[in-house]
């Protein structure tokens, strides 16, 4: 008997927020949210890359089953 194995539905890796960006190419929230809204500024103070590394040590990818949610979304509902 042949042993399957489960494909994996694509996974959105993670993007660090330093990563330069390209004009016209932002998602349809980031023109309607204002610079002094106290979330923007909340998530411009918090180091998202060591966060992102130190999760991402902790609870390395798995090879089968559901793919995992983006961390920042994870981390972001901690501090919310």
């Amino acid at each position: 008997m042949r042993k399957t194995t489960k494909r994996r539905a694509p996974r959105s890796e993670y993007t660090s927020p330093n990563q330069l960006s390209l004009s016209g190419f932002e998602t349809p929230f980031y023109n309607q949210l204002a610079p002094s809204n106290r979330w923007v500024v909340l998530s411009k103070q918090i180091p998202w890359d060591d966060l992102v590394n130190m999760y991402s040590k902790r609870n390395p990818p798995k090879a089968t089953g559901r793919p995992a949610l983006n961390p920042r979304v994870l981390i972001g509902a901690v501090i919310i």
